[in-house]
């Protein structure tokens, strides 16, 4: 059964994290696209139903998953690095956004902290929203760093070494965005369209809305509530009272993170 928004009128967020493809840039095709072009380009067809089984899947995951699903585990890597780059050619081609992406954007720009949680390379997302005109809305974009070290350190997009950040389903990239924002997890609201990052979000302790199409018995995951797309008009004009309740000791500290 599909979660109402009514189950969100009572409460309203302190931050909003948004996942990019497929939320607020229409690159869920691309990445269709991309991954049928890499498996014409070693010769493959993609295995029934692949495209539902990778929607959310980090890019690494997923050139694996091609591999092993077509029984070619030794094209991992081969797959993994022509699924990127076919998918970045067609981003720069046609960079489209969500019905609504835009608009809620806006609207929640300077009243709320805005960050992005993305399973993308780093360069996608900020090339993505940057050709939209949305980036510099958002104080933070966080991304999946590279595998852990002993230590469970990873280096980060910023060049330094911390903590290491797990692709979803994992929790780490909205535990850090929520971290970032200057928010306990709690109190974010997650704006998410796959039922990957929507464990992601839960895990993390986010409340999580789903956006998209769905059929009357679809899978809705963890997520408190669902629109249909984010120019809803129940759900802009539910936006429309978010506001952080102001606090002195954190918007000190906002002051000191820049965009990530």
């Amino acid at each position: 059964m599909t979660p109402p928004l009514r189950t969100l009128s009572d409460w309203s967020p302190e931050a909003v994290v948004f996942d990019c493809d497929g939320t607020l840039m229409d690159t869920e095709r691309h990445w269709q696209d991309a991954r049928n072009r890499a498996f014409r380009e070693f010769g493959l067809l993609p295995p029934p139903g692949f495209a539902d089984r990778a929607k959310g899947v980090h890019y690494v995951d997923c050139g694996r998953l091609m591999a092993e699903e077509t029984n070619k585990p030794e094209l991992a890597a081969d797959l993994t690095t022509a699924l990127l780059a076919h998918f970045m050619s067609l981003v720069a081609e046609d960079p489209l956004t969500m019905p609504g992406a835009g608009e809620m954007v806006r609207l929640l720009s300077g009243r709320l902290p805005l960050a992005v949680a993305s399973n993308c390379p780093l360069e996608v997302v900020e090339e993505s929203l940057g050709r939209a005109a949305l980036r510099h809305h958002f104080r933070h974009v966080v991304v999946p760093t590279g595998p852990p070290d002993d230590r469970g350190t990873a280096l980060g997009t910023d060049g330094e070494r911390g903590p290491a950040v797990r692709p979803k389903p994992w929790p780490d990239v909205y535990t850090t965005a929520a971290r970032l924002c200057g928010v306990r997890p709690e109190t974010a609201l997650a704006v998410e369209d796959s039922l990957t990052g929507i464990e992601s979000a839960w895990r993390a302790g986010l409340r999580v809305l789903g956006v998209g199409p769905l059929s009357g018995q679809a899978n809705t995951g963890h997520a408190d509530a669902w629109v249909p797309a984010l120019d809803d008009p129940e759900l802009l004009r539910r936006a429309r009272d978010w506001r952080r309740p102001l606090s002195p000791d954190v918007d000190r500290d906002q002051g000191h993170h820049g965009p990530h």
